[in-house]
Parts: structure tokens; C-alpha cells; sequence
């Protein structure tokens, strides 16, 4: 049990660091992202080749896979490029927004009721994106950018959430990857024709941060998180992951001095961003009891 919980302390700090990468690699989001999918998908392949998991799925379920995949893909450029148009701390703290979507976007889909406990403590995250909200104007593209992330990042968590019953894990995000692979590398042209860029593949330095970046806080915090799971209780495992956009700003103070760039409303801000999470943390605690 206690290798469990160092596994899921390791994952969460290695979500923390993806905020990180994206700012030392100097490619642009799109190319960013299409080879960290790229790198991540050889991997997955080598690892489902290494370990013999052949599941057979059909043809019609890689492709349901293959699009959720496309999702977690676009998410992650939106999320990129609103580290790229502000800074990490923006970028994650626009994050914790997912569960504000996810209480709005889980009953339409779902077709079940909306709760209000839910909606009460996103609401809480909502007033605290909109106090960093207009903290700096230099920074309102970002934020924007970071919320349709959040959203997207909602919509793939509801979605992802049915895959895992029915398939492996890894098979599950070896085809995600390689669907977020094609799927963005056929819209790349399009993507680069209105935002244009000087040179398509990454330096050594780029090249180096993108196989860690893949290796680590890809596959690696996948398979930490899936490890963790099989021991730790999944309600245990989420709050836990709840951490992350507070190591990812912790880890941009350290690298980047970023406290410079934010002031007193930032802090705040972050604070109801905070009391949501305990709040929602004390009711779900007193449900499961």
C-alpha cells in the first residue's frame, strides 16, 4: 500500500511538471503537442509489445477511442498555448475549471440531474478565475485559452470514464495517443497555415525535453496512475490529483520566478480556488461515509 501512495504522489508531481515542459520547448502548441502524442504512442507501442497485451478490440471501438483521443489532444493544445500566451500558473490554475464544466456538461450527457452542491462549489473556482482574470490584461488571451481547455479536459474525463470499463487501460491510451497522432497531423497543415512558424522540427534541446515530456509525464505518469489504482481507492486517488495545479505553481515560482508576474488578486483568487477543492473534498468524504 505504501508503494501505492509514493506511485500516485510520484504521478501527481509528474502532472505538475507538463506545465513546465511547455514552456522550455520552444515549438509552438500545435507541433508541441503532436509530437509529445507522437513519442508518447511509440512508447505505448513498445511497452503493449513488452508486457504481450494483445486485446482485441474491434474496429469501430478504436475509432470511438481514437476520437476521445483527438479530444485529450486538442485539450492539451489549447492548454499549451495558454501557458505560451500567459504564463504556468495561469494555465493551471484556468484548469481547475474542468470541474466546473464537468458538474454542467455530466447530466446533459449523462441525462441525469444537475447538483446543485456541485454547481455551488465550481462556482466558487469560477469566481476565483475571474478575480486572476483581471488581474493583467496582458494575460486575458491565455486565460480564455485555458478555459476552453478546461472544458475540453471535461468533456474527456466524462467520455474516458466509460472507455475504462470496457478495455485495458494501456490499449485504451495507445490508441487515444495514436488517434490525437493522425488526427492532429492531418489538421497540422491547416493549424500552421494561420499560425506560422519558422522551423517544423524541434532542436536537440526541444528534442530532448519532448522524449521526457513523453516518456515521464505521458506514459510514465499513466502507468503510475494506473498502478496506483489498483490498490488505492479511485475517490482517494482523485483528490489526490487535486494537488497538481498547486505543485505545477509551486515548480513555476522555483523554475521561472514567476511570482514576479502575478500580484495580490492572483493570490486570492487561488485561494477560492483552494477552499473549493477542501469543501468539495469535506462533502464527498461525509457522502462516502
Amino acid at each position: 500500500m505504501k508503494k501505492s501512495y509514493i506511485l500516485l504522489h510520484i504521478a501527481v508531481i509528474l502532472a505538475g511538471f507538463t506545465g513546465i515542459f511547455g514552456k522550455l520547448i520552444s515549438l509552438n502548441e500545435g507541433l508541441l503537442v503532436w509530437y509529445r502524442v507522437m513519442f508518447a504512442s511509440i512508447i505505448l507501442f513498445f511497452i503493449l509489445k513488452l508486457f504481450k497485451i494483445n486485446e482485441r478490440i474491434s474496429f469501430k471501438d478504436k475509432f470511438d477511442i481514437a476520437k476521445i483521443g483527438l479530444l485529450i489532444t486538442i485539450h492539451w493544445v489549447f492548454f499549451y498555448a495558454s501557458i505560451k500566451y500567459s504564463n504556468i500558473s495561469i494555465g493551471v490554475v484556468c484548469y481547475c475549471l474542468t470541474s466546473f464544466f464537468t458538474a454542467i456538461f455530466k447530466p446533459i450527457i449523462d441525462k441525469t440531474k444537475i447538483r446543485l452542491s456541485e454547481l455551488m462549489l465550481s462556482a466558487l473556482t469560477l469566481l476565483g478565475v475571474s478575480l486572476i482574470f483581471h488581474f493583467d490584461v496582458s494575460y486575458r488571451v491565455g486565460i480564455l485559452l485555458g478555459i476552453i481547455s478546461a472544458a475540453l479536459a471535461a468533456l474527456y474525463t466524462i467520455l474516458n470514464e466509460r472507455l475504462v470499463r470496457k478495455h485495458n487501460s494501456l490499449s485504451i491510451n495507445y490508441y487515444q495517443m495514436l488517434g490525437g497522432t493522425i488526427g492532429l497531423g492531418i489538421l497540422l497543415p491547416v493549424y500552421l497555415h494561420f499560425f506560422p512558424v519558422e522551423r517544423l522540427f524541434p532542436e536537440w534541446k526541444d528534442f530532448f525535453y519532448l522524449i521526457l515530456l513523453s516518456l515521464f509525464c505521458t506514459v510514465g505518469l499513466y502507468i503510475a496512475f494506473a498502478e496506483a489504482l489498483k490498490k488505492i481507492p479511485a475517490f482517494t486517488v482523485s483528490l489526490t490529483f487535486n494537488l497538481e495545479p498547486i505543485y505545477a505553481i509551486i515548480l513555476a515560482f522555483l523554475f521561472f520566478d514567476e511570482r514576479k508576474e502575478v500580484n495580490f488578486a492572483f493570490y486570492i483568487g487561488l485561494i477560492f480556488i483552494i477552499i473549493s477543492v477542501v469543501l468539495q473534498t469535506i462533502i464527498t468524504t461525509r457522502a462516502k461515509s
